[in-house]
């Protein structure tokens, strides 16, 4: 073992008291390790045999979403919405003016059943966030069109929620940002895309 590593190691026993290597051999001190290493490290005593490396990524992802996830609740929340309403509201804001989707292109988009959407719908518009309208391409279809009020909504709600997603990102450098995002895409579309 070179010199300067066996230092490295020793000054970081005596100043922590807890420095440990990870798989690749890294030292981590204690401030560096969070549950899953703990996790990870029972199931290598128990199991030895047993290649657990995918829970490191697995399972850190699966923690990170449900974290994330209440943290988005709380800034919907903030702004008198739900995340359902807010993934309809988004969808009509973000396909340009003048707002306006067919409730099929609603129900792609947000991937949930015909009469969960239009539950949904009649929620939004009993709120004010959004009118139907007969469909002039289609006599028997209608327009979901999104409201004044709905866009101030969701644009003040979406600006709330890009502040706060920055916030929680704010430790990781831009291209470790760059980085991540490319990862977890070339996962997720992987183990399904969108779907």
């Amino acid at each position: 073992m070179p010199r300067v590593s066996l230092y490295v190691k020793i000054h970081c026993v005596k100043t922590t008291g807890a420095a440990r290597t990870d798989r690749a051999g890294v030292l981590r001190n204690e401030a560096d390790r969070d549950e899953v290493d703990r996790i990870l490290e029972e199931w290598k005593r128990e199991r030895p045999a047993l290649d657990v490396s995918p829970l490191a990524v697995m399972s850190r992802l699966s923690r990170l979403a449900r974290r994330l996830e209440r943290e988005r609740q709380a800034v919907f929340s903030a702004h008198g919405l739900e995340a359902w309403g807010f993934d309809v509201l988004a969808a009509l804001r973000r396909s340009g003016p003048p707002y306006e989707l067919a409730p099929r292109e609603l129900l792609v988009q947000n991937l949930v059943s015909s009469g969960a959407m239009t539950h949904r719908i009649d929620r939004l518009e009993e709120a004010g966030l959004v009118a139907r309208r007969p469909d002039p391409a289609d006599r028997r279809g209608v327009l979901v069109r999104l409201s004044a009020a709905g866009r101030r909504k969701v644009d003040a709600c979406v600006s709330a929620l890009a502040e706060r997603e920055r916030e929680l990102l704010h430790p990781l450098a831009d291209t470790e940002r760059d980085a991540l995002a490319d990862l977890l895409r070339r996962l997720l579309l992987s183990v399904g895309g969108s779907s």
